[in-house]
């Protein structure tokens, strides 16, 4: 065995043993080498040994940190070179309702036929077809509070993420500022990194983004466009109330901002009405499939508009995210079989079912949560801070995510973590959150 693995031996052995406890940060790789004698190549290998084992995790600007420590493996020993595994994920957030994939494989099959498939293999632009425009002004219709949507104000992409892409590249020039809710998407991050475009975080509180947080933002420098989820929040799981929601949109339109509204969850409250019904002519509201149905055949779309549908539509096209004419035929056809419907009321009642679940398990803990939302934001005890929650939930095979990934600003970055509830089987689900309780409050 090379030198560096019998240190990560020791190193591991005083994780597991308790000697060194979960968040406990380990001296720099340079510190650490002159401690051992060793080289500072040979420190930087037993560091990422010790990641790949699952016991330390590094953060970047400030150090590694243990991850879990307190727990030995069989009969006792300390498992030295196995890396953990998670294999219990309440991080990706992907629902799939019960007999899903026999009604999707019926509405497919007609559209095997030679006919069928050869048209459906066409591509398409960013406009799509008028088949796919009529159904999902539809869709949108029917499950959005009454708002009437028009065919021609949609536009698509081949997933939500690129829609949101395609709204935001055609709204905020490289340079420029975004206000998005200070715990936001991080897709959103990502996206706005990669655009050049800057994030500012703007306050919320338990009803959501707040007017007067836009307002004072904009007065600092000039924001170009705001992001926001109106409805089921992604981490917060906060709807604005539709007090709220009319001051909200007030403002926009006294400060002239175009909006990007994300409505990816929206399909779990039909029935609260979407900021766009309330400022149709500066919101971009973005959708998509990938919840509703599944993630594997998606088709994101975004309901524009007139004055924003050709940069919108030019952005997708230039980045290259127009949708996938297969999945957009396939959508049409579970739209007009009623198989979408029957899919999302079912994913209706299992959202609810988990959420009710949670509060069971997790009684007690300080939660934010809508009843119908597959995830919870919690609220940690004092005594914990996120990174090491994480690292400890994931030693026992669980994997949640820390609130920093949802922070737009790294230095206000509350002690808490994200739980996904749509993905593991029922008895598992509950299984998981009662270990994860036990974390808490160990």
């Amino acid at each position: 065995m090379d030198d560096y693995r019998l240190i990560a031996d020791e190193v591991a052995a005083d994780i597991t043993s308790g000697r060194l406890r979960p968040g406990q940060q380990l001296p720099t790789q340079r510190a650490f080498a002159r401690r051992r004698g060793i080289a500072a190549s040979t420190a930087g290998r037993v560091y990422r040994e010790l990641v790949r084992r699952g016991l330390t995790v590094g953060e970047v600007g400030r150090g590694t940190f243990v991850r879990a420590g307190g727990r030995s493996g069989e009969n006792g020993r300390i498992a030295l070179a196995e890396p953990a595994t998670a294999p219990i994920d309440l991080e990706l957030n992907y629902p799939s309702a019960p007999g899903q994939a026999e009604l999707l494989a019926g509405a497919l099959t007609p559209l095997l036929r030679a006919d069928a498939l050869e048209e459906a293999l066409r591509p398409v632009g960013a406009a799509g077809t008028d088949a796919a425009r009529q159904s999902f002004a539809g869709l949108l219709t029917a499950g959005t509070g009454g708002w009437e949507v028009e065919a021609r104000g949609l536009l698509f992409a081949g997933n939500g993420r690129q829609a949101v892409a395609g709204a935001l590249a055609a709204l905020v020039a490289p340079g420029q500022r975004l206000g998005v809710e200070a715990l936001t998407y991080p897709v959103v991050k990502a996206v706005a990194g990669r655009l050049g475009v800057r994030l500012v975080p703007l306050a919320v509180d338990e009803h959501g983004l707040r007017p007067d947080a836009v307002a004072a933002a904009h007065r600092t420098a000039p924001l170009s466009a705001v992001y926001l989820q109106p409805r089921l929040q992604n981490p917060l799981g906060t709807s604005l109330p539709p007090e709220r929601a009319v001051a909200l949109a007030a403002e926009l339109r006294r400060l002239d901002l175009p909006v990007v509204e994300d409505a990816i969850w929206s399909f779990l409250r039909p029935e609260l009405a979407p900021l766009a019904a309330l400022a149709p002519e500066r919101t971009v509201l973005v959708d998509s499939l990938s919840k509703r149905l599944a993630p594997g055949l998606t088709v994101g779309f975004a309901v524009v508009p007139d004055g924003l549908r050709e940069r919108v539509a030019g952005a997708l096209r230039t980045g290259g995210w127009t949708p996938s004419g297969f999945a957009l035929e396939a959508a049409v056809r579970w739209i007009a079989d009623g198989t979408l419907a029957a899919v999302t009321a079912a994913k209706r009642t299992d959202a609810a079912a988990r959420q009710a679940l949670a509060r069971e398990a997790l009684a007690g803990q300080r939660l934010r949560a809508d009843p119908c939302s597959y995830y919870l934001w919690w609220e940690l005890p004092g005594s914990w801070r996120a990174e090491a929650f994480v690292a400890a939930a994931a030693r026992a095979g669980i994997s949640v995510t820390p609130a920093a990934a949802f922070a737009v600003d790294p230095r206000s970055t509350p002690s808490a973590v994200r739980v996904g509830l749509a993905s593991p089987p029922l008895p598992v689900l509950a299984w998981a959150l009662r270990v994860l309780a036990g974390i808490a409050d160990g």
